[in-house]
């Protein structure tokens, strides 16, 4: 099964060409999809003379979603990986989180933070709480029992996901994408992944604005959409 990668980047100057470098270390990817989102830090310089990749660049920054949305649209692989430019996913963990797909058991697989047995960085307790918070009311609202929803490992059957007519643009993607597979209830596993968290004066830019962004989202695509 041919396997396609989806980077969104914004402003990783720092970061892009040493994650690129490790999902192509794996030697089991066949497509790198880049999806620059109006870096202005010197992002996009360095992917323009990048090889080995297709990259897209957006005119405007448009936020993760939009990014994500357009990787998903240009991917041809039977089955797609999301990966964060950051560094803080390990994409040597390609191969658990692809088994139960290509085994035939799960159409979308998540990376949980969760799930015990792999190293994580202690830090950063609010943000934990609003994570567990979050994956709580996914829970309840899907009848479902995810430890990660926000979790930016997510694999997919390509079918699968182009099926769940995305709309998001910012952070909330995520919730979306959850709330839509479970919706169309679809097979999902969850893998233990590592985590390699940065905090905020290293580069994070997930901030408590886009929790009530995704507890919104959760109940209008239960609930409206």
């Amino acid at each position: 099964m041919k396997t396609s990668v989806i980077i969104p980047v914004y402003n990783e100057a720092k970061t892009i060409e040493e994650i690129v470098k490790r999902v192509k270390d794996t030697n089991i990817v066949d497509e790198i999809i880049i999806i620059d989102d109006c870096s202005s830090d010197g992002t996009r310089e360095i992917l323009k003379n990048m090889e080995g990749v297709k990259t897209y660049f957006q005119e405007r920054n448009r936020g993760k979603g939009a990014a994500v949305r357009m990787g998903f649209k240009n991917a041809s692989g039977d089955i797609i990986i999301i990966q964060d430019a950051d560094l803080e996913y390990d994409p040597r963990e390609y191969k658990s989180l692809l088994e139960p797909i290509q085994n035939g058991m799960a159409d979308v697989v998540y990376g949980s933070r969760m799930g015990g047995g792999k190293p994580q960085r202690v830090y950063l307790f609010w943000h934990k709480l609003g994570n567990n918070f979050l994956t709580f009311l996914t829970n309840l609202l899907y009848n479902t029992t995810l430890s990660d929803m926000e979790t930016g490992y997510k694999v997919f059957k390509s079918e699968a996901i182009n099926n769940l007519k995305l709309n998001s643009n910012g952070f909330s993607i995520e919730p979306e994408i959850t709330a839509k597979v479970f919706k169309k209830k679809l097979r999902v596993f969850e893998v233990p992944i590592s985590y390699y968290g940065r905090d905020y004066s290293e580069g994070k830019k997930i901030t408590w604005r886009q929790g009530f962004s995704a507890i919104f989202a959760l109940f209008w695509y239960r609930f409206f959409d």
